[in-house]
């Protein structure tokens, strides 16, 4: 097994290992939103790989069986991100083939290792049930706000 971070080269595979995640994480995708995103992800990858996203892979021989991103995120500062960088963790995923063999626990690792050279503030995720103690283990908290969880999506009516 190699782990590493994944280059240009790797587009295809990670346009792969991410529909896979979809997937697993929906239940399932149709066909068509399958096509649609694998559509939009390679301009994705070639536009923010390596500048504002950053992949690490695992791979055996040369396919690749484990990944996880770091998507890096700049603010103006504040007293909970004095450096106004941020990192949020996508996509960890580790084929079924290959889990329980510590492979998203070290890709983790290089993931962590990296925020730290990136002098990131802090690296956040939304954990799966299956995954939770995992990141527990790495050291992430759990994060309690007065502030409540939201989002308006685009495109929709909302009465205003």
């Amino acid at each position: 097994m190699q782990f590493e971070k994944a280059g240009t080269k790797d587009i295809p595979e990670l346009v792969r290992m991410r529909t896979e995640y979809l997937s697993e994480d929906y239940g399932g995708l149709s066909d068509d939103t399958k096509a649609a995103i694998s559509a939009k992800l390679p301009d994705y990858f070639r536009s923010h790989l390596n500048k504002d996203c950053f992949v690490f892979v695992c791979r055996d021989d040369e396919k690749i069986v484990g990944c996880c991103f770091l998507c890096v995120t700049e603010k103006p500062s504040n007293p909970s991100f004095i450096n106004g960088r941020t990192g949020s963790v996508l996509n960890v995923y580790t084929m079924p083939e290959y889990r329980r063999q510590g492979i998203a626990f070290r890709l983790m690792n290089r993931l962590l290792k990296a925020a730290e050279e990136l002098e990131l503030d802090f690296v956040e995720l939304k954990a799966t049930e299956d995954g939770y103690r995992l990141y527990k283990s790495l050291g992430f908290e759990d994060t309690v706000s007065k502030y409540h969880n939201m989002k308006f999506i685009i495109g929709t009516d909302n009465s205003r």
